[in-house]
């Protein structure tokens, strides 16, 4: 019931020498919980690339911190809280919005912006539509109430997650460098105050009973409904501002966010990271419900809470702050030097638990679990989805295109995303860009932020180290097509149950490709979350690792992205032009035609198909294809661009028609006429960016892209009604659209989507 082992219970009675009782044990279950502990991913996670001259905090930390210039400091965090919204949807999805903020201003940053990556089942099955409504109007209630623009996300529906969506949320906080404070407590005698809401009995072990399993048939959600919190973003915003006024005035000398694990985490870790102890006093924290067992204080991660570290002669000017801002605070402990956390009734009274603070994460076990690739992958890999013998009927291009269409901006209407006003570029983009504000005064830099979340399982599932490594590189693509260089990254590694052999090894070979990428990059990895026991039935999602690529502009004096595309604009692709790696390498890149189809979305979607090769990465080559975008958008030598990635270039170019309000006549590469059409249109190549030239600079761009080493082709251009693609040296179009058609799928496929009637679903 508390998820340990007995091998972990031995560990525990080694580590103490004796039993432990009853609130111990309980302790040491939340924190060696996989959502505490790491205890499966920790040995791979020290393989990826945390060091860069930019970075002030790194993992370990409640976020990571870089330093941005002008003496100003980015907070950067992303976390999952997938398994409380499949029991409840709008709680799990709203405190996991309020947790995520409680990480970034515990730093001392205030947050400025929320993005979303968000998978759910299929949205014409009831209980999948049930729970994508209750996690959108979650984030939107929370998000929107504490006053935090949601900026950037994603939304994917796909049969994988039926039953086990993911809800991944980020966010992002400025601060001036000085003001950076860490969660230690290293003052011998210094006071713990609890700040916040009161402590009930929602959200108890929910580390344990919600991220250490999977579901099953026999599972009753009103069993674990219990352990999911309950959100309140009103209390949320006033603890904002009473934290940052405290941190502002040099008041609190560490603090740390009551999240997972509740008191038991917040103590335990200020304590260890400060070579200290603490004393707890139960009776003193502020309870909402009675009776509660000092068990339940100790592990309940009831919202809106956070443990100040805080020096004996500063209590009174903090309880007053706090006061003023109708926070609640209470001196719950002090801070000790024997490395102790003690746990008692009353200030001196009888002692409930003594473990050293150390134990319940350092010690915690670390597994080298079994790791084994499929024993089918090589089959798999060999598959060719065009050529898939059970697929009937003559191609249909046109109509799968419009079948894959969908703008996601019906959920980001439901979210603020002109909060302080400082989204240049908002969502629904390849990436949000926001101007940098001087967080001391709110002036202007000149500069801004961009960021991009991104994820795609169908290539993980194909292949999770290079379908990882595409994931990194789309998400800087995503940036350069805003004008931006990456800074840094932060990940949520969500895959299935790690017992499953063939988990590990996806979540080792994700790592590794993650790994690879931001090397090629220069992008180091500030922190991240790893979300396990993704699985329904004994089968798991997709791996599914998920990135945010924190990225800056250094010079905002134009807006990057064109609104409208004139008649006579011309549509060019740029790519790499050298050698490619992985399963499907080989093929000419400086062609920029496409390769495989494995791991596409047509793949997947209109052919039922996981199975194929991914087509070649060439690494060096897409960096430097994102780099030369960046720079080329700067420049305002594009009007717009927008990077191939899900649906392939067909719908790369449909984008940018719905987008810019243009029709297009475009020819696109092709590897030869017995290659199947599809293979042209739908394929997914990594590091192919489609930009919009104006006539006049289409033989400057294609002279810059080649002295940069890059392939560049003219496709066609823009203007008419109609959106006609066809493929270079075949006389006839693939597809031929009305532009009115092709948005009016493009914008209301969600919207259409979301009204399913829903009867029966909370069944």
């Amino acid at each position: 019931m508390l998820g340990l082992t007995d091998a972990e219970y031995g560990r525990i009675c080694e580590l103490l020498e004796r039993e432990p009782n009853h609130l111990e044990l309980a302790m040491y279950a939340v924190m060696w919980s996989e959502h505490c502990s790491y205890k499966s991913s920790r040995r791979h996670l020290a393989r990826l690339p945390t060091e860069a001259p930019c970075v002030l905090v790194g993992p370990g930390e409640n976020a990571g911190v870089v330093d941005v210039g002008d003496g100003i400091a980015v907070a950067v965090r992303i976390e999952s809280h997938n398994h409380p919204s499949a029991i409840e949807p709008y709680q799990g999805a709203a405190t996991g919005v309020g947790g995520i903020l409680r990480d970034i201003f515990t730093m001392g940053a205030r947050p400025i912006a929320l993005a979303d990556p968000l998978r759910v089942g299929p949205l014409d099955e009831p209980r999948s539509n049930w729970i994508a409504e209750g996690i959108v109007s979650g984030i939107s209630g929370y998000g929107n109430s504490v006053g935090v623009p949601t900026v950037a996300g994603e939304f994917v529906s796909c049969e994988t997650y039926r039953d086990n969506p993911l809800v991944n949320v980020a966010a992002l906080g400025i601060m001036p460098t000085e003001r950076l404070v860490l969660g230690r407590a290293t003052e011998v005698g210094s006071a713990a105050v609890l700040m916040g809401a009161s402590t009930g009995r929602d959200g108890i072990g929910g580390v344990s009973v919600l991220a250490s399993a999977g579901f099953d048939e026999a599972d009753d959600d009103s069993t674990k409904r219990p352990s999911v919190q309950v959100g309140d973003p009103f209390e949320e915003k006033r603890l904002i501002e009473a934290c940052l006024e405290l941190l502002e005035a040099g008041l609190v000398s560490g603090i740390q966010d009551l999240g997972g694990a509740g008191l038991t985490c917040a103590a335990s870790e200020t304590a260890s990271r400060g070579g200290t102890g603490m004393e707890v006093d139960v009776s003193a924290v502020p309870l909402r419900q009675h009776g509660m067992e000092p068990f339940e204080i100790m592990t309940s991660e009831s919202q809106e809470r956070m443990l100040a570290i805080v020096s004996s002669a500063h209590v009174e000017q903090v309880l007053e702050i706090c006061s003023r801002w109708e926070v609640s605070a209470t001196v719950v402990g002090r801070v000790t030097g024997d490395g102790m956390l003690r746990v008692r009734e009353g200030v001196d009274g009888a002692v409930l638990a003594e473990v050293p603070a150390s134990t319940l994460h350092d010690d915690a076990p670390s597994y080298d679990r079994p790791m084994r690739p499929p024993a089918d992958l090589a089959l798999r890999r060999s598959v060719d989805p065009a050529a898939d013998p059970a697929a009937a009927g003559p191609s249909d291009c046109a109509g799968d295109l419009l079948a894959m269409l969908a703008d996601p901006s019906w959920v980001y209407r439901q979210y603020d995303h002109q909060l302080f006003l400082n989204t240049v570029v908002g969502p629904g983009r390849d990436a949000t860009l926001l101007r940098l504000r001087d967080p001391r005064n709110g002036a202007p830099t000149g500069r801004g932020l961009a960021v991009s979340v991104d994820g795609n399982h169908r290539w993980c599932d194909a292949d999770p180290r290079w379908g990882t490594a595409m994931v990194v590189i789309e998400a800087a693509l995503n940036l350069a097509c805003v004008g931006a260089d990456p800074l840094a990254l932060v990940n949520c590694l969500n895959f299935g149950n790690p017992t499953h052999p063939e988990v590990m090894w996806q979540l080792s070979e994700a790592i590794d490709g993650m790994a690879e990428a931001c090397d090629a990059l220069g992008v180091p990895v500030v922190g991240g979350n790893v979300s396990l026991y993704n699985e329904t039935n004994g089968t798991n999602i997709s791996p599914t690792p998920v990135v945010c690529l924190l990225g800056v502009h250094p010079d905002l004096v134009r807006r990057p992205v064109a609104d409208e595309l004139p008649p006579g604009t011309e549509l060019m692709l740029l790519g790499p032009s050298g050698p490619a790696v992985g399963d499907d390498a080989g093929t000419d890149a400086s062609s920029l035609g496409p390769t495989s189809l494995g791991g596409s979305r047509w793949a997947w979607e209109r052919r039922g198909c996981r199975d194929g090769a991914l087509p070649g990465l060439d690494l060096a080559g897409s960096v430097a294809t994102a780099r030369f975008v960046a720079a080329a958008v700067r420049d305002g030598l594009v009007q717009c661009a927008h990077d191939v990635s899900d649906g392939g270039i067909a719908a790369a170019i449909a984008e940018m028609c719905c987008h810019g309000g243009a029709g297009v006549h475009a020819r696109v590469p092709s590897l030869g006429s017995p290659a199947p059409v599809e293979r042209a249109l739908f394929a997914e190549p990594p590091g192919r960016v489609l930009v919009a030239v104006e006539a006049g600079d289409v033989e400057r761009l294609a002279q810059a892209a080649s002295s940069a080493g890059l392939a560049s082709r003219p496709l066609g251009s823009f203007g008419g009604s109609r959106v006609q693609i066809g493929r270079i040296a075949e006389p006839s179009l693939d597809i031929d659209l009305a532009l009115d058609d092709t948005r009016a799928r493009w914008s209301g496929a969600l919207p259409e989507a979301f009204s399913q009637p829903v009867e029966g679903a909370a069944a």
